[in-house]
């Protein structure tokens, strides 16, 4: 059994990890407060109810959160391809 070992592949830099997993954290977030509306709305809260406390943020997460995560998915995506494109030109 040979042990292959790859240096010249590329490293996931700290940005890159910083993106992913930021954008996973924020979509999660965002799906959970959105299902927790949806049950909320289920159990019998009205429209009023939802304007106290905490479910004015709850309601907002989803709208801001979804696309932020999805731009962050798309440069992270950007981030890699240029990285892979360095690596196969050569410099």
């Amino acid at each position: 059994m040979s042990k292959h070992d790859d240096s010249s592949a590329p490293k996931t830099g700290r940005l890159e990890r910083f993106l992913a997993f930021t954008a996973l954290g924020l979509a999660a977030a965002s799906v959970i407060s959105f299902f927790s509306i949806i049950i909320g709305t289920a159990v019998g809260m009205d429209q009023s109810a939802f304007g106290h406390g905490v479910w004015p943020f709850v309601a907002g997460l989803p709208l801001f959160g979804l696309p932020i995560a999805f731009l962050m998915i798309i440069t992270l995506l950007v981030i890699s391809w240029a990285r892979k494109g360095r690596t196969g030109s050569g410099s």
